[in-house]
């Protein structure tokens, strides 16, 4: 039995990409191809939509295709945190929908993340650099945003990170404490770096993304899981098992030692 499927965004790149691996699949079929600002009832009669579409548009998608009994696959980025609540309320009870939001299909930087919520029990200082093509809309990526507020978790009680002068605009943008700084350029697909500074060393937890088809297999995982989903699902690693034991008690990081003011 194959699962229907509609691509709202499908002319954007991931929304042809995604098109391309459905037509690919033996178990999906593509009844519906709509572009950003195309008519939502013509996703009628799938069983999957799939959302690839512009922050301003995406939560009309999902909330149509809710209100029609179409599970949805979010790959579009600004779904914070106050957004995915919003989203939980709104379906609480619900079981006969779900939804899976995916600020990145690529493994890889679902294990980057996944890493980094590790180690930042053990550091105070930590801040994102991400870069994405220049066409890119939306600053901090979907992706650094939902990085920062899983290490922000993952501190629990250790509080805040050490973050000096975040008064200054050049500090970036703080997420759960954590400042992201966002480069937008020509000659880059995706790339993040969340930079850990302890006492005497740096550890960096690096990703990138070189070419699209780096995204074929976790469009397929959430493409497959959604046929069953219930509820808000927010991530690849909801989806895949990391083989991590449950997580040990924090060990206190060491206080910081005080450096001299920086002259310049």
């Amino acid at each position: 039995m194959t699962t229907r499927v509609a691509v709202i965004g499908a002319t954007g790149k991931m929304g042809q990409l995604v098109s391309q691996i459905i037509e690919s699949a033996e178990d999906f079929e593509l009844v519906a191809q709509i572009d950003s600002k195309g008519e939502l009832s013509d996703m009628s009669g799938a069983d999957i939509a799939v959302d690839v579409t512009v922050p301003g548009v995406s939560q009309s998608v999902v909330e149509y295709a809710l209100a029609h009994g179409i599970n949805v696959v979010v790959g579009t980025s600004g779904w914070s945190s106050d957004r995915i609540a919003a989203l939980e309320r709104m379906i609480t009870g619900n079981l006969a929908v779900g939804v899976i939001i995916v600020p990145n299909f690529s493994i890889g930087s679902v294990l980057a993340t996944s890493f980094s919520a590790m180690a930042a029990r053990f550091f105070d200082s930590i801040e994102i650099v991400e870069a994405h093509h220049a066409s890119k809309l939306d600053s901090p990526s979907g992706t650094a945003v939902r990085t920062a507020e899983l290490m922000g978790t993952a501190r629990g009680v250790l509080g805040p990170v050490v973050a000096p002068h975040v008064d200054q605009r050049a500090r970036g943008q703080q997420v759960s404490s954590i400042p992201i700084h966002s480069l937008r350029m020509q000659g880059v697909v995706a790339k993040q770096d969340v930079i850990f500074g302890g006492n005497g060393e740096v550890l960096t937890v690096s990703h990138e993304t070189l070419a699209p088809s780096s995204y074929e297999a976790g469009i397929l995982l959430a493409l497959r899981a959604a046929r069953t989903v219930r509820g808000v699902v927010v991530g690849l690693d909801k989806l895949i098992d990391l083989g991590l034991s449950p997580a040990e008690p924090a060990v206190p990081a060491a206080p910081a030692v005080d450096a001299a003011e920086d002259p310049e």
